[in-house]
């Protein structure tokens, strides 16, 4: 459960300030009345500045700048009174409450709720709410804190039960929208303003939730296939083009074989074995010149000098 804050009860002390500055003086008047031969009148003294005191101190009220307060006369509205100080006559007037008009925050929930599509969840969600008229607040409902609370939780059952799963995952600002609609229509009669709604999280079942991660995954390796396929799909286009370079160019395909032998000599530095068939295609000659073409990659690599193709070791060998 969160920490909330709960701010310290503050103690009205100009009351008991006045009580003491009315009552003491009367009261030292009366001590003295009591040692002289009259002690019936310093009582009498005595008791009318105590109910003085208390009458004065009973009638100073104060509200803080964010409050208002209720005052009833003989149990009829009287008035709203604050902030700061104000009188009330005592023993007829009564303040039964004192009405906070900063913004309020209310967190509610809906446990175990059923979606459109019969899916269980959690919701937790938080209201943020202020009074604009205390004395509708006080006098159409009894205790507004827990009507919202209520209405809250009613009708976030509500929206959840004709909302799919894949609305309240995705679209939770028109939900938010929703349930600041419809818990604004339940609480204007009582004078109180809905600021907002906002959704702090949607817990789904744990079986739904492997489901939902299982099929997310078979879906990203669905479009990995489809990419690598079209990948494919354009080389075997290049190769075609490719292809029917070749077959137009005996000269292109003759390097383009030589350069592939090449590569594989330098790349594993070791005999490399070549079919008959495409020694005989490529004229490369005997497996002799294989072996020597090998050797003079080996002389490359002992020279440290960069290995050169094979076309041109040819053309260097015409240029001399």
């Amino acid at each position: 459960m969160d920490k909330q804050f709960v701010p310290l009860k503050q103690v009205n002390l100009l009351p008991v300030l006045i009580f003491l500055i009315i009552f003491l003086p009367g009261a030292w008047y009366a001590y003295t009345l009591s040692g002289e031969t009259n002690q019936g009148q310093a009582a009498i003294f005595g008791i009318g500045s105590l109910i003085v005191a208390l009458f004065i101190a009973s009638s100073i009220k104060i509200a803080n700048q964010w409050e208002r307060a209720l005052v009833l006369r003989l149990g009829k509205y009287r008035a709203l009174r604050g902030p700061g100080i104000f009188f009330i006559i005592p023993i007829i007037d009564t303040v039964p409450y004192l009405i906070d008009q900063r913004v309020i925050t209310t967190s509610f929930s809906a446990e175990k709720t059923l979606t459109k599509d019969t899916v269980p969840v959690d919701v937790d969600a938080v209201l943020f709410w202020q009074v604009l008229e205390p004395e509708k607040a006080s006098l159409e409902v009894e205790d507004y804190n827990v009507a919202i609370s209520w209405a809250c939780q009613t009708a976030l059952r509500d929206v959840i039960g004709k909302s799919d799963l894949s609305e309240m995952l995705v679209g939770r600002e028109a939900i938010d929208h929703e349930l600041e609609r419809i818990i604004h229509a339940r609480t204007e009669p009582w004078g109180i303003r809905v600021l907002s709604v906002e959704m702090r999280d949607v817990n789904i079942p744990q079986a739904l939730q492997d489901a939902m991660s299982m099929e997310a995954q078979a879906g990203r390796e669905r479009s990995a296939r489809i990419i690598l396929g079209d990948a494919e799909k354009q080389v075997a286009i290049k190769f075609e083009e490719a292809a029917r370079t070749y077959v137009n160019n005996p000269t292109a395909l003759h390097l383009r074989g030589m350069h592939m032998l090449y590569e594989g000599l330098r790349e594993n530095a070791s005999l490399v074995i070549v079919p008959s068939t495409a020694v005989d295609t490529m004229q490369l000659g005997s497996m002799a010149g294989i072996t020597a073409l090998a050797q003079g990659f080996m002389r490359d690599a002992k020279t440290g000098d960069e290995p050169a193709s094979a076309p041109a070791k040819e053309s260097k060998k015409k240029e001399q």
